[in-house]
């Protein structure tokens, strides 16, 4: 804070400056910064500069399809950086630049990128030290490129693949919680996932929806454990969680997760007290995109209460989700109190970071 003809201000604190940041939005500023969108290409396209200009996109998940070395991947990566916030697109704050690095069967860009094992190899040692070396080791390497979300590590109990770090709810609190130091120790965000817990679903969510039949107790000793526990004990802007696609019928038994006010704000946010960025799954997934027009899921997810809605491959679908959302919020289907929470939230986590 500047002198005003006077003393020094106080310098203001993270809250303050989230604020003023969100102010000074319009919204349809405040409405891109609750998308994150996939590109196509290695660097800058006429389409990915417009979804950035045009829709103020705040995020970007990469996929192989955008990464062929480390060089590209770097001046890609600080290309749409310097775009976003340069005279075209003049957006207030940085990107979020995101990957799927979660080692085993989900990692990107392996011609560069050291693949990390998987959660469940990681487990087995027995070493929760292991989790966090790893996770230290891949968000390093991840920052040095421009990434600043790695979207791990994955908080689900007993996974049938090779995603969970355990079986036993207790253990993977504790893998999980050491991976989370190891990304706080590289400076980087990272995202538990898949709220409220798929380890027991038996349908891959990308095709098709699957519901999970647990108990709400065993819900609450098994799935919601890690979730609960990270919720407890760490910065709320150092992460995010990402929210499933299935439907947990001892919660709501009509509406995915990812589409479900029961989970997302009643569970999530109020019960479980979580007050950092709520992400969904890729729209894109089978298990919501067979069931509803994009415009439709887009506005679902935001009513049910997410921060940030995740659309990773069409342009098409990104932008009827963009779309969706402002046009409820313009509406006032979405309060405009509820968007200014959302993009405090995304604001503060990107100012913390000084991304």
């Amino acid at each position: 804070a500047g002198t005003s003809g006077g003393a020094a201000k106080a310098p203001q604190t993270l809250d303050e400056q989230a604020d003023a940041i969100v102010r000074e939005m319009s919204l349809t500023e405040k409405v891109g910064q609750m998308v994150m969108i996939g590109v196509q290409g290695t660097d800058l396209t006429d389409d990915s500069k417009f979804m950035l200009r045009q829709f103020h996109i705040g995020g970007v998940l990469l996929f192989d399809r955008n990464l062929e070395s480390a060089e590209q991947t770097k001046a890609f990566i600080s290309h749409m950086q310097d775009y976003a916030q340069g005279e075209e697109a003049h957006q207030k704050v940085p990107l979020f630049i995101g990957i799927d690095e979660e080692g085993g069967d989900v990692v990107r860009g392996k011609s560069f990128i050291a693949s990390p094992p998987s959660q469940l190899e990681i487990g087995q040692t027995g070493d929760p030290g292991e989790a966090e070396r790893s996770a230290a080791k891949v968000g390093k390497e991840l920052k040095n490129l421009g990434i600043n979300v790695n979207f791990a590590p994955v908080a689900d109990v007993g996974s049938p693949d090779r995603r969970s770090f355990s079986k036993d709810a207790t253990k993977v609190t504790s893998f999980v919680g050491r991976a989370a130091d190891g990304y706080e120790t590289a400076g980087i965000l990272y995202a538990f996932k898949h709220f409220p817990g798929i380890g027991k679903g038996r349908v891959d969510s990308h095709k098709e929806v699957s519901t999970v039949d647990a108990s709400m107790q065993t819900l609450e000793s098994e799935d919601l454990a890690p979730f609960r526990k990270m919720i407890e004990t760490r910065k709320p802007e150092n992460m995010f969680i990402l929210v499933s696609h299935l439907i947990y019928p001892a919660i709501d038994a009509e509406h995915s997760a990812s589409q479900s006010r029961a989970v997302v704000t009643d569970l999530l946010r109020e019960k479980m007290g979580y007050q950092g960025i709520i992400i969904t799954d890729d729209m894109e997934m089978g298990a919501v995109a067979n069931h509803a027009p994009y415009r439709q899921l887009g506005v679902n997810a935001a009513k049910a209460g997410v921060d940030i809605v995740m659309v990773c491959h069409e342009y098409e679908h990104e932008n009827d989700i963009y779309m969706g959302i402002l046009e409820a919020a313009q509406n006032s289907e979405i309060s405009e109190a509820q968007i200014d929470a959302s993009v405090k939230r995304i604001v503060k986590a990107k100012i913390a970071h000084e991304l």
